[in-house]
């Protein structure tokens, strides 16, 4: 891999028929937070969990920002690129199809600005906590690939407006968006996993 690599873990499919996933983690985890979490959404696929490269204050993320919820766009750009040119060397290194990008925060985040600068490096994504990631974003054509958005009512870092301004964007830009607010916080809760599960296999479903 090139210096574009990311430290990373890839577990390989356990069934033939299940979607590749793209983990990525929110800042402070790292490639191992969302393993649990890929096995239990879609058990049997192919696992690829990058470690973000920027380091805030010691803790990993996927790009700098300059404020809570104020991003460093052009680091945004810079680094969703990266991650895109990771991805197509890993499909090819891994022998996988476009990968189905799991995200949470951060890395709900840098999915998102992935799929609006390079929509071909992605079938499809769960944004879990995600907010707008560029203010002037491109003309993007995400060609109807299936985007789960779940948000959360009482989140204190994601306002209940740019959640949806996220969703409308997606879907301006062509995504077929599914966009849930739940009684929750910033964090996880048992419903983000069910409802990421039942997605899953009904995209899975359609896809096959």
């Amino acid at each position: 891999m090139t210096e574009t690599a990311f430290i990373h873990r890839f577990e390989p499919a356990a069934s033939a028929g299940s979607p590749p996933l793209l983990l990525l983690h929110g800042t402070g985890g790292d490639e191992n937070d969302l393993l649990g979490l890929g096995k239990m959404i879609s058990p049997g696929s192919a696992l690829l969990s990058p470690r973000g490269r920027v380091l805030e204050h010691g803790m990993p993320r996927f790009f700098r920002r300059l404020a809570e919820g104020v991003f460093d766009e052009e680091d945004v750009r810079r680094r969703a690129n990266e991650l895109g040119d990771f991805v197509a060397e890993a499909r090819q290194r891994y022998g996988i199809a476009a990968p189905i990008a799991v995200g949470f925060s951060n890395g709900a985040n840098i999915a998102a600005a992935l799929l609006l600068l390079q929509p071909d490096a992605l079938a499809g994504a769960i944004l879990l906590r995600a907010m707008v990631p560029l203010s002037d974003p491109p003309k993007a054509d995400i060609g109807n690939k299936p985007i789960l958005l779940l948000s959360g009512q009482a989140d204190p870092i994601v306002p209940a407006s740019n959640s949806a301004r996220l969703a409308a964007l997606l879907s301006q830009a062509g995504a077929s968006v599914t966009h849930k607010v739940l009684p929750a916080g910033h964090q996880l809760s048992q419903a983000d996993v069910t409802l990421a599960r039942d997605w899953i296999s009904k995209a899975d479903a359609k896809a096959a």
